[in-house]
């Protein structure tokens, strides 16, 4: 009998400790790898594809991956955008719905046509913004990157920037970036995982 009774106090207690960790579970945020500490992303105002005027809150709608670059990147910018774009189809996939953003740090040759080009190039559902030297240097501020048009040929220059992109949430803000070695899968894990935060 008290064998017995061992069991099912036993059983008990299993049931009771897996009920509670599912409660918990289910009450937490998921870890998505969160960069904590991190002030980026703000407040921005620029030219969309279509000529409009738009603002962070019309652009970041939903997860939102906003890239920094330009047109006229021999390498980084078009692999960067074509991995973006990869992982947007990925989400698809798994039936979440996420935009991918592209910035230029270039506005003297990048007009609302060519970042139109450019961002249709590589995704339907990539937004391609531009816009003044002082609207574009206050988006790089707000999202902390850099960038430095190179001295020499004033049609065929190049201009040094930062890599990153940020996962941007719609109510939320800020979520994580990623790095030029991250791939589309990667991108499209994490960026689910705070889709479904």
């Amino acid at each position: 009998m008290s064998k017995a009774i061992a069991i099912i106090s036993g059983v008990t207690v299993v049931a009771v400790v897996g009920g509670m960790f599912a409660v918990t579970q289910l009450a937490s945020p998921p870890d998505c790898g969160v960069a904590a500490g991190d002030d980026i992303g703000g407040p921005f105002t620029l030219l969309s594809e279509t000529g409009a005027t738009v603002t962070d809150v019309d652009i970041i709608t939903e997860p939102t991956l906003v890239y920094f670059g330009y047109t006229f990147c021999p390498d980084v910018c078009p692999l960067d955008s074509a991995r973006n774009a990869a992982a947007i189809d990925i989400l698809a996939d798994q039936g979440v719905s996420a935009t991918p953003v592209f910035i230029s740090i270039d506005p003297a040759r990048d007009t609302v046509d060519v970042v139109r080009d450019y961002a249709d190039n590589f995704h339907p559902k990539m937004i391609g913004l531009t816009g003044t030297e002082e609207q574009v240097a206050a988006a790089s501020k707000a999202y902390r990157t850099f960038y430095k048009k190179e001295h020499g040929d004033p049609e065929y220059y190049l201009v040094q920037h930062s890599t990153s992109t940020y996962l941007m949430l719609p109510d939320t803000g800020f979520a994580t970036y990623f790095g030029r070695a991250d791939s589309p899968e990667h991108v499209a894990n994490v960026t689910a995982c705070f889709a479904a935060g």
